[in-house]
């Protein structure tokens, strides 16, 4: 009998030994988790490798601790061998949203996302994403949101050190921010090269002016790269070039060369005479350019007097004109007017040139009974001075009256083309 009762208490005893060690099962380890009777430790599902059409509209599924993410196809996920793989239900950042998911009573496998806003590495979880959005339990809506436009931004949580890519630096908020060499003086370039700052590195460019020729920078000659930089001269400098202009010119808008009118500056004529500017100079001419049996009657107009037997074979009047043109100016080209001061009634007037044109580089064209047009016809290269006598003949219908008038031209063509 007692036999009999200590083999019932054992037989319980076992039973109940037994009972203890069968209540370790599956259906005991957190939600997205199996039990591995091989290792003897809960393991992660794959929901991707076992729930049909895990993501939607046209996400792809990828598998994290305890549940699974619906990321954009465009997103790329790198997964960071250099930290150690936690088999925990949770890391950090997408990590949280699980674990909020499954305090709630979320199902396994609701984390959906379409980006994660971290481009360093997220501690414990060993994911990176490089599109920025928002990680959310389907259940609950429980939402963590990222900003879009900070690519560098994880978590922050000061007992985690973050991996930046190179060139980043990790931030006393947990965020990898790009190193300025450039201003940190880490930067390899040279002395004559300027350094640029770029997102995660810098680049070694030579001064405005400058090109590289293998490693040093050589100052660009931007005077043989065009003939039309200056209008007369240019001067190449370091890293630039500037414009010169001759004698009687100044520089304009930095290239153009403009005529110094010396007759309103500095000019070398006496008081009895009176200063004439032409393209890049000035001449000094006579204030009373009469001579015998000439006198002057008003401002460059010379008269002889009817009174003197002289004056009858010699023209009644002399009018002094000055004008400039540039050289090689193009032709044909009208450039000076001669119009009668007195009208006769019942005269004929005509024009011609009386002396000047030796080489025939003039025309007079009439335009009217009272009028005509000096044409150039052919291009005169300065300086130079030309001095054109333009007559007009007055005659009387009855041809009992005959009078001249002369316009003395002096036509100063510059040295240059402006």
């Amino acid at each position: 009998m007692l036999k009999a009762l200590f083999l019932t208490m054992l037989t319980l005893a076992l039973v109940k030994s037994q009972d203890t060690e069968e209540t370790i099962t599956y259906t005991q380890c957190t939600d997205g988790y199996e039990w591995d009777p091989v290792r003897q430790q809960c393991k992660d599902i794959d929901e991707c490798d076992i729930v049909p059409d895990a993501c939607k509209g046209g996400m792809k599924c990828v598998n994290h601790y305890g549940g699974y993410l619906c990321l954009p196809k465009t997103a790329q996920i790198i997964v960071n061998n250099e930290q150690p793989q936690q088999e925990t239900p949770a890391a950090e950042a997408v990590g949280a949203a699980a674990n909020a998911a499954a305090a709630s009573g979320a199902t396994p496998g609701s984390v959906a996302a379409s980006g994660i806003a971290a481009s360093g590495v997220m501690p414990g979880g060993g994911f990176v994403a490089s599109a920025a959005a928002e990680v959310q339990t389907g259940r609950n809506n429980f939402v963590i949101r990222r900003n879009p436009a900070d690519l560098q931004r994880i978590p922050s949580n000061p007992s985690h050190r973050i991996q930046c890519a190179t060139g980043y630096e990790q931030s006393e908020h947990n965020v990898c921010q790009d190193i300025d060499e450039c201003t940190a003086g880490t930067h390899n370039c040279r002395a004559d090269q300027v350094c640029i700052n770029l997102r995660g590195s810098f680049a070694c460019q030579c001064p405005p002016g400058y090109q590289k020729r293998g490693e040093q920078c050589v100052d660009i000659d931007e005077c043989r790269t065009s003939s039309y930089l200056c209008q007369y001269q240019c001067v190449n400098e370091p890293g630039k070039f500037s414009c010169m202009c001759p004698q009687g010119y100044q520089v304009v808008r930095s290239r153009t060369c403009q005529d110094i009118n010396e007759c309103e500056t500095t000019n070398e004529c006496r008081e009895d005479e009176m200063c004439w500017n032409y393209h890049g100079g000035f001449r000094c001419y006579p204030r009373n350019p009469c001579q015998d049996p000439y006198v002057l009657t008003s401002e460059n107009r010379c008269v002889c007097p009817v009174s003197n037997a002289v004056c009858r074979e010699l023209p009644q009047s002399i009018v002094y004109k000055y004008m400039s043109i540039r050289s090689d100016r193009s032709v044909p080209s009208d450039i000076f007017q001669i119009q009668a001061t007195t009208i006769y009634a019942n005269t004929i007037n005509t024009f011609r040139i009386k002396s000047g044109n030796e080489n025939g580089e003039f025309y007079l064209r009439q335009t009217s009974p009272v009028s005509a047009m000096l044409v150039l016809v052919k291009s005169l290269s300065g300086p130079r001075e030309y001095i054109v006598d333009l007559e007009m003949l007055t005659v009387n219908s009855l041809g009992t009256f005959r009078t001249s008038s002369v316009l003395r031209l002096t036509i100063i063509v510059g040295p240059f083309a402006f």
